[in-house]
């Protein structure tokens, strides 16, 4: 592993018990609904989410599919176990890093993701990755925060992004859309309901 990786990693896992109270507010005012508009979308039988986190999208996983998901942060990993049994979800749950994911080429119906790739130490590589392991004609969802289109809020969030990155170990100056872009898929649409901070993103391989 990267020492790039290594360092967010284990941001990560310091954060990880008190990750649900640290976000509690953000995520019942802003990030549920999103992340419920994000699933809606999800296509097919075969289901990935990369960066499972503690386990926040578990109540949106679709019925009569096969999901597994992933997570670089072992710590993170313990939580969405014990979610999961609580609850008795249905999700193969392992331990991976979206920069080297270990499934075969054109595995699965949809990838999907919720405020990852602001973490991911090199994400145009973790996005390719995701392409890699997307079916032909499958599609990629994905839910981000990114750098604001708008000059004077861009440059506060350009000059708070260290500070940001090393207490919680994720990027907020990031240009995801343009990263998608690059990864070569047929097509890429942004969900008209997005703001200039968060953004739905489908891509169709």
């Amino acid at each position: 592993m990267k020492i790039a990786s290594a360092v967010i990693r284990k941001r990560y896992d310091r954060i990880a018990p008190y990750f649900e109270i640290l976000e509690a507010m953000m995520e019942g005012f802003f990030f549920k609904r999103h992340r419920q508009r994000l699933w809606e979308r999800v296509e097919g039988y075969h289901i990935l989410e990369v960066g499972v986190g503690t386990g926040k999208n578990f109540a949106f996983y679709p019925e009569n599919a096969r999901v597994t998901a992933v997570d670089f942060s072992p710590e993170m990993l313990k939580q969405a176990q014990r979610k999961q049994a609580d609850k008795a979800i249905a999700v193969a749950l392992d331990l991976m890093d979206v920069e080297a994911l270990c499934f075969a080429d054109n595995s699965f119906d949809t990838v999907i993701a919720s405020f990852v790739f602001c973490s991911v130490p090199m994400p145009l590589k973790g996005l390719k990755e995701v392409y890699r392991v997307c079916k032909p004609g499958g599609q990629v969802l994905l839910l981000e925060h990114v750098i604001s289109s708008k000059p004077p809020i861009a440059w506060v969030m350009n000059r708070l992004n260290p500070l940001v990155l090393k207490m919680f170990g994720a990027n907020i100056n990031r240009n995801t859309i343009r990263n998608v872009k690059a990864c070569g898929f047929q097509w890429v649409h942004i969900d008209k309901h997005s703001g200039d901070l968060i953004k739905l993103i489908e891509a169709r391989k």
